[in-house]
């Protein structure tokens, strides 16, 4: 029997006993019948890397604070070296708007080795270290130096991964992390994830390892907070702008703002 006629009948053998055959008998049929191996172009036998839903560069192409409120509800996705993926929904982040911003690393419009992911295309990652010790994780925006930190994931998939590696950054004996307690935090998600300097500059649309995929119940504006980051009170007039924004109810955020919550019911902010 020729061999794609052979590789046929194996493929209506499969099918009689699962509704989707393996991955091997596609690309084996898929290959000419000359006896060219290479898989014809077609999107039905490609086996994609990742995700085909991702964010593209032209959602990340925005001001500051506004990709820093569009960033709530979508999903972070992290492909660890043994092929688990980590996926985290983005609950918290903050804006560092650049120049004019004093509680920004690119205050003053000053570009460092330090700091050059901000300058870099939208979507470029900036991971810095703080303490000398733990990571924090930024993804450049539209603007000279803007780049918004992601403060809070919820965690979706892949919790035991990040229960381990949050362990393994940890000194001594700890107790088994809730789930809330796994990404609630800057440093906290870095560990989770496993996000090292290493991933300083990269490209969220075009690395293997980490991305970004739509979330499928985006928030509205009467379900975010708007409120001041944190760590920044010696900056002046800046420590008090409202640039922090969050998810309102959701218990994967780091630092709840009751008396800003408040203040916004007041005013009819919420529904």
């Amino acid at each position: 029997m020729p061999r794609k006629r052979k590789l046929l009948a194996q493929l209506s053998a499969l099918q009689s006993n699962s509704s989707f055959p393996p991955f091997d008998v596609l690309e084996n049929l898929s290959a000419t019948s000359d006896g060219d191996s290479s898989p014809k172009s077609s999107k039905y036998f490609a086996i994609e890397k990742k995700n085909s839903s991702q964010l593209e560069a032209d959602f990340f192409n925005q001001p500051c604070i506004s990709l820093a409120k569009s960033f709530l509800g979508q999903i972070l996705v992290r492909r660890l070296p043994d092929g688990r993926e980590l996926w985290g929904r983005i609950v918290e982040t903050e804006a560092y708007l650049g120049g004019e911003d004093e509680a920004s690393h690119s205050k003053g419009g000053k570009q460092t080795q330090r700091n050059a992911a901000m300058f870099m295309k939208p979507g470029t990652l900036y991971v810095y270290q703080i303490y000398g010790i733990y990571f924090c994780v930024n993804v450049s925006s539209q603007g000279e130096g803007a780049a918004v930190l992601l403060r809070s994931l919820e965690p979706l998939q892949g919790l035991d991964a990040m229960r381990e590696l949050r362990s393994t950054s940890r000194k001594g004996p700890s107790k088994l992390l809730k789930d809330w307690q796994l990404c609630n935090g800057p440093s906290k998600l870095c560990q989770a994830f496993g996000i090292d300097k290493a991933f300083d500059q990269r490209d969220l649309t075009q690395d293997a390892a980490i991305w970004m995929v739509p979330g499928h119940d985006l928030p509205g504006e009467q379900d975010v907070v708007a409120t001041t980051r944190i760590g920044v009170g010696n900056r002046g007039e800046w420590a008090q702008k409202p640039l922090r924004f969050y998810l309102r109810g959701n218990k994967f955020v780091s630092v709840v703002d009751k008396k800003r919550e408040r203040e916004m019911a007041a005013v009819g902010h919420f529904s």
